[in-house]
């Protein structure tokens, strides 16, 4: 993997060279990433003759390698806390998540809020949390076990006006969040009330 990082579009043979191992084993190798999603494949034509296939890495496969994206994303809000206020810094967080939402609008048009939760509980899932979700009779509680901005929400806790916003919108409902786990609990969760028709 660390061959496609530094050499993008690498055939078989390229990879077996820089790497000094056979094709045969680079061929299984690359079969087993692609079912991880690790690297895609691709044909490319090189003047006449059969095309060739050629591997880059995914973009599940570069998250595998260090980056500077947390720093990065540290220092921007660290920048901007210096010159917004507390209530701006969460209008923007809450304007991303409403963003988010809204490009799923077309999918949730005549949606009963239940339906809505369930497809919430998929787009969450994609946004990286452990979503699980209990219902009752007035309300579904969604919980989420993780929180993939875990790390940057220790120093900037605003950011879960993101999760919130995300939420409120796609069920076009006021939402509470009762528990978080910046706040050492062990989950987020957030009670969505059903309309009375719904119950």
């Amino acid at each position: 993997m660390r061959t496609l990082l530094a050499y993008p579009r690498s055939t078989i043979n390229d990879l077996a060279e820089a790497v000094g191992i056979n094709g045969i084993s680079i061929r299984h190798h690359l079969i087993s990433l692609e079912a991880d999603d690790l690297v895609t494949s691709s044909e490319e034509r090189h003047g006449v003759g059969r095309p060739h296939l050629v591997y880059s890495l995914t973009d599940k496969g570069i998250e595998q390698f260090p980056s500077g994206y947390l720093r990065l994303a540290q220092r921007i809000l660290k920048t901007l806390k210096d010159k917004l206020s507390k209530a701006e810094i969460e209008k923007v967080f809450e304007q991303i998540g409403i963003d988010i939402a809204a490009k799923y609008g077309p999918e949730l048009e005549n949606k009963t809020t239940e339906e809505r939760i369930q497809l919430l509980e998929s787009v969450l899932s994609k946004e990286g949390f452990i979503v699980e979700l209990e219902k009752e009779a007035d309300a579904i509680t969604l919980v989420s076990l993780s929180c993939p901005y875990f790390r940057i929400g220790l120093e900037h806790p605003e950011i879960c006006a993101l999760d919130n916003a995300l939420i409120s919108a796609f069920v076009a409902e006021p939402i509470e969040a009762t528990t978080c786990l910046l706040n050492d609990d062990d989950r987020c969760t957030y009670r969505i009330p059903l309309k009375a028709q719904e119950k």
